[in-house]
């Protein structure tokens, strides 16, 4: 399934830079239990397992995004699945993702990378549905109307 997967010749640049915390936080986070810095100050045994929580619930929403979206898109608009509650399922799940390694991690600095990912996403969102609406026009401006969440049901 994944295997025949080719990117899109034209990726717009805030699509790799919503990718860039996620990847700062895979390599900074691992640095504060080798060199026992930038420690999240809270019971390590609490932050390890909070951590694993949230990165598997994180996971599991990319994955179903990440499938519902191969079995599912074919050019048109979807609005069916998790895509009946947030427009942007992708972008919650790597927020999510990113909190979860920063405790998995226990780092400090990781955690601070993923509260910055927020408005890189929020970026990428905005600049997203713009070529969304440019794409779907009116059919788009419908979903929104029906779907006003961006991200998390009633808050954003």
């Amino acid at each position: 399934m994944f295997l025949n997967y080719k990117p899109p010749k034209t990726l717009r640049m805030l699509f790799i830079i919503h990718y860039s915390p996620l990847l700062l936080i895979i390599m900074i986070g691992p640095l504060t239990p080798i060199y026992n810095v930038w420690k999240i100050p809270i019971s390590i045994l609490i932050s390890v397992t909070v951590g694993i929580m949230v990165f598997l619930s994180g996971a599991i929403l990319y994955f179903k995004w990440e499938i519902f979206w191969h079995k599912t898109y074919k050019g048109q608009l979807v609005t069916k699945g998790i895509f009946q509650h947030i427009r942007h399922p992708h972008y919650t799940s790597l927020i999510i993702i990113g909190f979860g390694l920063a405790f998995f991690f226990h780092s400090l600095a990781a955690l601070l990378i993923a509260f910055i990912a927020i408005p890189i996403m929020i970026w990428s969102i905005i600049d997203e549905e713009k070529h969304l609406l440019k794409q779907y026009g009116k059919e788009y401006k419908e979903y929104m109307e029906k779907v006003p969440w961006r991200m998390i049901p009633k808050i954003f």
